[in-house]
């Protein structure tokens, strides 16, 4: 008598395999990303938006971060859906500082560069989410 396949394993996971390998014995089910409250604040723009930011943050470190703080206040959504607008934006605005701050190290300007990167993967994610099924 076989053992029945316990829940979110397959039926063919449970079977012996007949190619001469042995079954994997974990299944990944989800993966989560967890964002602290500084990178969780950067909102969700539309695509040109967010690269301009990118391009703002990659000649002056901060300056589209800050441009994007404001973003927030014309409705951009964020991973912090529980924090009041005002709170996330001034997240962004401490964001920028602190690129701004620490860009004369390097530092601050390799951040900026990241935020920006990361405002336009955001965009484009958020992009796709949006995009109509069927014209």
């Amino acid at each position: 008598m076989e053992p029945s396949p316990k829940d979110g394993e397959s039926a063919a996971a449970a079977e012996p395999s007949r190619g001469g390998t042995a079954p994997s014995s974990g299944v990944v089910v989800q993966v989560r990303e967890k964002k602290g409250p500084l990178r969780a604040a950067i909102p969700y723009m539309p695509f040109p938006v967010a690269v301009i930011c990118l391009f703002l943050n990659t000649f002056v470190p901060g300056l589209g971060t800050f441009v994007s703080a404001f973003t927030v206040l014309c409705g951009a959504r964020t991973d912090l859906p529980d924090r009041h607008m005002c709170c996330v934006f001034w997240l962004n605005i401490a964001a920028a500082l602190i690129q701004i701050l620490t860009a004369i190290v390097m530092v601050g300007w390799i951040m900026s560069i990241f935020w920006g990167m990361d405002m336009v993967i955001l965009a484009s994610k958020y992009s796709a989410l949006t995009l109509p099924t069927s014209l």
